[in-house]
């Protein structure tokens, strides 16, 4: 598969060399129509004002919309998760706003109250997740047709699916495990080519 990783700002690398290494084929996104040429969409972890500001100064918000909207997979993390939520506090500007989810920004602390945990992903076989906090947002609701799919002990939602978007509070690319990244490639229709 063609999966791009945009990188207006944020750890789009740790993404970039993940896929990489399961063998697909790589694109880092920088302008609008690079999006027509893949299977498969990322939106990493960063800062989400910073992002959502290069969004709209780039004029990526249509686009990445009508990207969510194609029924390819779309899969923020982090603050990727924040750009598609439909409801989030305090973010100035608009995100991508395609999920139906309320987050809440860095609702786990600061930087220095950053944690790792052992997940339950509904999807993944085999061990727990073992998933990274970084200044992580929470999901604070879901809405129909988007559904909870791993939560704390705590029962804090910190991922959360609608048909072909992924969204997750914590940070998979950190790790070595490649799970997650093999669920996300198979939650979408292809892309339809036409002629």
């Amino acid at each position: 598969m063609t999966v791009g990783v945009l990188a207006l700002q944020g750890d789009f690398r740790e993404h970039r060399e993940m896929l990489e290494r399961m063998g697909h084929t790589v694109r880092e996104i920088r302008k609008p129509a690079q999006l027509d040429a893949l299977d498969a969409l990322i939106i990493p972890g960063g800062e989400s004002t910073t992002i959502a500001r290069l969004i709209l100064s780039n004029g990526f918000q249509q686009p990445l919309r009508d990207f969510c909207a194609s029924g390819r997979p779309v899969w923020g993390t982090c603050a990727g998760a924040i750009l598609l939520a439909g409801q989030v506090d305090n973010l100035d500007r608009p995100g991508i706003e395609t999920m139906n989810i309320q987050v809440r920004r860095n609702a786990f602390g600061r930087q220095v109250d950053s944690f790792e945990a052992d997940l339950t992903v509904e999807g993944l076989s085999g061990p727990p997740f073992r998933a990274v906090f970084i200044r992580a947002p929470l999901i604070e609701r879901v809405f129909p047709p988007a559904r909870a799919i791993c939560v704390l002990e705590d029962g804090t939602i910190v991922a959360a699916r609608q048909g072909n978007l992924l969204a997750t509070s914590f940070h998979p690319e950190l790790t070595g495990d490649s799970r997650l990244h093999e669920l996300f490639l198979t939650i979408g229709a292809p892309a339809v080519v036409t002629p």
